[in-house]
């Protein structure tokens, strides 16, 4: 294959990506008439699709779950949850509807219409502070290559932890999101996925794109591992914070590489700086999925004594 041959063929794949952006759009944009819960399920499928083509097959994508922890707290309904079932293989049904702990889920997505007034806005940031709201729990035992590991008694001396409390990824998705709304909610969600009106064709209809705006995208490594890896919300704040202070200390003697690495230098662009919103998506969101990697181990022992507490049982004590 000669060299031209292969540039040419790169650009026919990154086309492609841009087909299929066209393609989610028209999808998205789609009217159906008084049949508003219909289009909402249906919309939220089309953007199912456009993860299940980026993300890895080792995560599973469900579709309306609820999100729990080991205190009892439960995230509002989440439209979309990548999770990862074979380190976490516990998902707890009460008919069809399905609860998965919160040490599973790597992405939380909220799917809209659209994101144009404050009341849609508010109620966005009350459902992703739900979610936030839950905590992760060390209270897990494992086995590893040389021994037995306690790894709630490691957290509570150990300064070298990779993962100590992690909390998913979160993403908001909408058919249209207006300027001063996003403003907002570039606070709130790492990533806002949404359509955007770009003018009108030859033809006379109105073209719009895929548009991917990331708050965070010039934050180093570091930075977006400790915010996944190191979400700090117990009751233990002194603890945390020293705990945290001890970690910035490692970041400064960190490899500098890593804090000249982020997201911004995954964005995928043509020669006018037009962005391949699916291409560059595909490669940031995987770069933020590899940081969470494995997900926290399971802690049995928390959420068996949830359930005990919770129907009035007998706490079995150490």
């Amino acid at each position: 294959m000669t060299e031209q041959t292969m540039n040419q063929a790169i650009e026919k794949l990154a086309e492609n990506y841009n087909q299929l952006e066209q393609s989610l759009v028209n999808q998205l944009r789609l009217q159906v008439p008084n049949h508003q819960l219909t289009v909402g399920t249906y919309r939220e499928r089309v953007w199912k699709s456009l993860f299940e083509m980026i993300i890895p097959k080792k995560y599973c994508i469900e579709q309306s779950v609820f999100i729990i922890d080991s205190y009892g707290n439960i995230s509002r309904e989440v439209d979309l949850a990548v999770y990862d079932e074979m380190y976490t293989p516990y998902i707890f049904n009460y008919g069809e509807i399905k609860f998965i702990p919160i040490e599973a889920v790597a992405v939380v997505v909220q799917c809209k219409s659209g994101v144009n007034d404050t009341a849609t806005t508010e109620n966005a940031i009350e459902w992703v502070n739900t979610v936030k709201a839950l905590k992760t729990s060390m209270d897990s035992v494992t086995r590893t290559i040389m021994d037995l590991v306690d790894n709630y008694d490691r957290s509570l001396h150990s300064k070298i932890l990779t993962q100590t409390s992690t909390r998913p990824i979160t993403i908001l998705c909408a058919t249209e999101m207006g300027r001063s709304m996003r403003t907002k909610l570039l606070n709130e969600f790492d990533i806002l996925l949404f359509v955007e009106d770009v003018g009108t064709g030859k033809d006379g209809k109105k073209k719009a794109r895929l548009v991917k705006q990331i708050p965070g995208e010039e934050k180093n490594f570091i930075q977006w591992n400790d915010n996944l890896n190191h979400f700090m919300h117990s009751d233990r704040e002194k603890e945390e914070a020293e705990y945290m202070m001890g970690r910035k200390k490692d970041a400064l003697n960190s490899i500098e590489s890593l804090k000249r690495r982020n997201l911004t230098q995954l964005r995928v662009t043509n020669h006018q700086e037009e962005e391949n919103t699916i291409l560059s998506l595909t490669f940031q969101l995987n770069q933020l999925l590899m940081f969470l990697n494995n997900p926290m181990l399971f802690p049995h022992r928390a959420y068996a004594r949830m359930f005990t507490k919770n129907l009035g049982g007998k706490i079995q004590e150490d």
